[in-house]
């Protein structure tokens, strides 16, 4: 089964070989995989090449190594489909419909939405006061967490000016989301400007919010947000969990 004078190392043969019997189902998810010398004796290998492979399953996602118990196949989380029209601004994210009225604050792209504040701090960095047209001590930054039912999804980092951070918290605390609280506070929606998408990997202070491990691939959407006369409001940088949740574009309303 494994090639044993081939160019592939046989670590990486195991792992390839155990991947396919995950995608196949015939390791389902939550299964407990054999014990290193179980694998070592059906594949004929030593217990070293069957840790490299579980290693590698482990970097993969395909497996979660849980240290005096097993090892055990990892159950693939489920993605929200934020659904974005960029004509319309429309965005819905699973089930809950965009709201019907076009003046209402409308929807972020995280399911029905719970957005809690993590920090406030003084910060600025030079993209977010640009976008702003704010000089650096005039703008706030605040970061949240969005965490629908509890299972972390998103981190975000909103800049915006100084003034309006003592109207914006008691409101973002009543609504759970940051254009609603804006909403509230300017008695106008915000709309967007533009987003832009990337991507990232969660880093030491990202990864222990989202309960994802250090370097876990992050989806990242920025852009600025505005009143209707094309004002800016604020700047946004969000980190979503890239096994969580992927953007669906319409192009037809």
């Amino acid at each position: 089964m494994l090639q044993r004078h081939g160019t592939v190392p046989l670590y990486l043969q195991l792992a390839r070989h155990l991947q396919g019997r995950i995608d196949s189902r015939d390791l389902p998810p939550g299964a407990r995989l054999p014990s290193e010398s179980e694998l070592a004796d059906r594949y004929a290998v030593n217990r070293l090449t069957v840790r490299q492979a579980v290693a590698e399953l482990d970097r993969a996602g395909a497996v979660e190594i849980h240290r005096g118990i097993g090892t055990f196949v990892r159950t693939p989380p489920t993605q929200v489909s934020v659904d974005v029209s960029p004509r319309s601004q429309r965005i819905a994210s699973g089930s809950p419909a965009a709201p019907a009225d076009p003046t209402a604050p409308q929807p972020d792209p995280a399911t029905a939405r719970v957005e809690r504040v993590l920090r406030t701090a003084d910060t600025a960095e030079g993209e977010a006061t640009r976008a702003l047209g704010l000089p650096a001590g005039h703008v706030r930054r605040i970061d949240t967490l969005i965490d629908p039912g509890g299972s972390p999804l998103a981190v975000s980092s909103y800049w915006l000016a100084a003034d309006l951070l003592p109207a914006v918290l008691p409101a973002l605390e009543d609504t759970a989301n940051l254009a609603a609280a804006l909403h509230r506070v300017l008695g106008e929606p915000v709309r967007y400007a533009w987003r832009a998408f990337s991507a990232t990997a969660a880093d030491l202070t990202d990864a222990p919010l989202l309960g994802v491990p250090t370097g876990h691939p992050l989806l990242v959407r920025e852009g600025v947000s505005c009143t209707a006369d094309g004002t800016p409001v604020y700047f946004v940088r969000r980190r979503l969990r890239g096994d969580a949740v992927r953007f669906v574009l319409h192009y037809q309303d």
